[in-house]
């Protein structure tokens, strides 16, 4: 088992190496979607999320092979989502991960293909990982994905965010949006490897718990960026939900208000995050995630008040 000090020191570049290397690209592929392919794969972004699901997993004793495989399944999906996120469809963006996007290289077409590809891969892997747990968490696993990426979950998150000029701009519709998106990409993160490691239900209920606080919290740091930063600093396209009508928080209760509902929902995820650590201590490289959401608050305040002096007669 990995402790918090050793993945700390450990050269995490295994997780760029798995995630362009667990989808094999067969000699036959027709060469436009082969270089969509490579161009996703080549760029990985942060690997962030992977390295958490990684921790994760193998805090809660799962094999190294397995909570690899799982890691870069959720990746996977992860990045799938953004793929369709991206089109002319959806967002229409323009830059992703610092790159141009994968529609406006290889066509709708090589980018929807490239997403598909990636998810079907994913339930591959992420089978793998979940062969290897008892029964019991198999089933309880495998309903968890499709709450979180089905109708219920991200799937729906997603067609209220394209509806959303339909909608009321409050508060309690924006979050319901991102409770669909955003939170439950973080659910799988952060519970799916602690329900495959037989967590408690107890243990289970406070993950989704902070989940929800954290998922919610970096929903607003997007929506602060969106609203303050340029595509220089964010690696993707900026301002693209006022142009779009689409939800962002900061937009539909101000920046301040937003800020405040940041440090909110960051007190609030602390009580929780106190009380999974006394049940498994195991988990003390969540506070790094939660110090660097704090960071990331104290970067967008700053943006921010520079705004405000730029815009100042």
């Amino acid at each position: 088992m990995y402790s918090t000090q050793v993945m700390d020191q450990v050269d995490t570049s295994f997780l760029a190496e798995a995630f362009s290397s667990s989808l094999s690209l067969p000699a036959a592929l027709d060469p436009n979607f082969e270089d969509a392919l490579r161009h996703v794969l080549e760029n990985p972004g942060s690997l962030v999320r992977p390295k958490l699901v990684f921790q994760m997993a193998t805090a809660y004793g799962l094999e190294a092979r397995h909570a690899q495989e799982l890691a870069v399944a959720l990746e996977y999906f992860h990045t799938a989502s953004l793929l369709f996120d991206d089109l002319p469809c959806m967002d229409n963006a323009l830059e992703r991960r610092g790159v141009p996007c994968t529609h406006l290289l290889f066509g709708e077409e090589g980018a929807i293909l490239t997403a598909l590809a990636l998810i079907n891969r994913a339930y591959a892997l992420t089978w793998r990982a979940v062969a290897g747990c008892p029964h019991d968490r198999q089933a309880q696993a495998m309903s968890f994905i499709e709450g979180c990426l089905g109708v219920g979950g991200l799937l729906n998150g997603q067609s209220f965010d394209l509806h959303y000029s339909r909608l009321p701009r409050t508060l309690e519709t924006t979050e319901r949006i991102a409770r669909g998106k955003t939170v439950s990409l973080i659910r799988l993160t952060l519970a799916l490897p602690a329900m495959l490691g037989g967590a408690s239900a107890r243990e289970l209920q406070q993950i989704e718990r902070i989940s929800v606080f954290w998922g919610l919290g970096y929903q607003i740091v997007d929506d602060l960026k969106d609203v303050l930063q340029s595509a220089a600093q964010t690696g993707k396209t900026a301002a693209r939900d006022v142009e779009l009508d689409r939800p962002n928080i900061a937009v539909v209760i101000g920046v301040r208000s937003a800020v405040q509902r940041l440090t909110r929902l960051i007190d609030l995820g602390d009580r929780v995050l106190g009380r999974i650590l006394a049940m498994r201590p195991e988990l003390e490289f969540l506070e790094r995630l939660r110090n660097e959401l704090q960071a990331e608050l104290a970067r967008v305040t700053r943006d921010s008040f520079v705004l405000a002096e730029e815009r100042r007669p």
